[in-house]
């Protein structure tokens, strides 16, 4: 049975139906939990054994994985795409199980390889998951090949993760969302300005920065997950069809969320979002 609004909303209810289910996804269960019901092990222990020089090939990891993404959207920019009418139905669902079985092969091997494997398959892992998140948004109305979209689209691999630094481990979509607001618009502002070239733009790599600080709290956790002894292929490329599906569920709720605000204004789809209820979340 659909929600219904606790207060009077503009929504309909198809689209207030919509945003439930966006909300679910995004203050579903933490990255954390799903992981550890797929190895059977806390991953704080996990992470606790891990030797001490894990953390550091995790961060050049990210780094790295992060700017082949970039490299990916810099491509991409510039190329017309047809336009679409706000009012119109969205377009072709995404490919998400293509993408979930492209990466469950990349977690076989890192399961078969354990973190030596890291350096090679968080890149390929990363970039698929880019590819999906950026057809998710697509299938939601976006216009991919503009640079904000592009950016939104790497903001979501750093919406799920929690620094050290933040003083609420649970923090609501809003909040994380603006804080990365200032960002996307500056580094947005400034390839708008120079071009191409504005891709080492200062504003763009604060982006870049602020992304692989969240994102890297969550390959942590996943490579958390495939240190236990003799995991295997099997259990690695489980642990990364987690992964990707934790991503690709924060992807549907975030451009879902965008969708409604081009219809209805932001500050009338957060109120709504406000007063949805949901159950078992983060």
């Amino acid at each position: 049975m659909e929600p219904t609004p606790i207060i009077t909303s503009p929504l309909t209810p198809e689209d207030f139906a919509a945003l439930s289910r966006a909300k679910e996804a995004l203050e579903s269960p933490s990255l954390t939990i799903k992981l550890a019901s797929v190895v059977g092990a806390p991953i704080e222990k996990l992470i606790g054994r891990m030797p001490a020089a894990a953390q550091e090939k995790v961060d050049d990891a990210t780094q790295l994985a992060l700017k082949k993404c970039l490299q990916l959207a810099l491509r991409t920019l510039g190329k017309s795409a047809p336009s679409e009418s706000l009012l119109a139905p969205p377009p072709d669902k995404p490919h998400n199980l293509m993408h979930k079985l492209a990466v469950a092969t990349t977690g076989a091997a890192g399961g078969a390889f354990g973190l030596f494997a890291l350096p090679v398959e968080l890149p390929v892992t990363t970039t698929l998951m880019f590819r999906s998140i950026c057809d998710i948004a697509r299938s939601e109305g976006e216009d991919v090949h503009r640079v904000e979209t592009q950016l939104q689209c790497m903001m979501v691999l750093g919406m799920g993760g929690t620094r050290a630094s933040d003083d609420n481990a649970d923090l609501g979509y809003f909040i994380v969302r603006g804080a990365f607001a200032q960002s996307v618009s500056k580094a947005t502002n400034e390839i708008a300005a120079k071009g191409l070239s504005g891709h080492g733009s200062t504003a763009l790599l604060k982006f870049l920065q602020n992304v692989a600080s969240r994102f890297s709290v969550q390959v942590s956790e996943q490579v958390a997950a495939k240190s236990i002894p003799a995991i295997g292929a099997v259990l690695g490329a489980m642990v990364n069809t987690v992964f990707i599906d934790h991503f690709q569920q924060m992807a549907h709720g975030h451009f879902t969320v965008r969708r409604l605000e081009r219809r209805y204004g932001s500050s009338a789809v957060e109120r709504a979002y406000q007063t949805i209820e949901v159950m078992g979340g983060r």
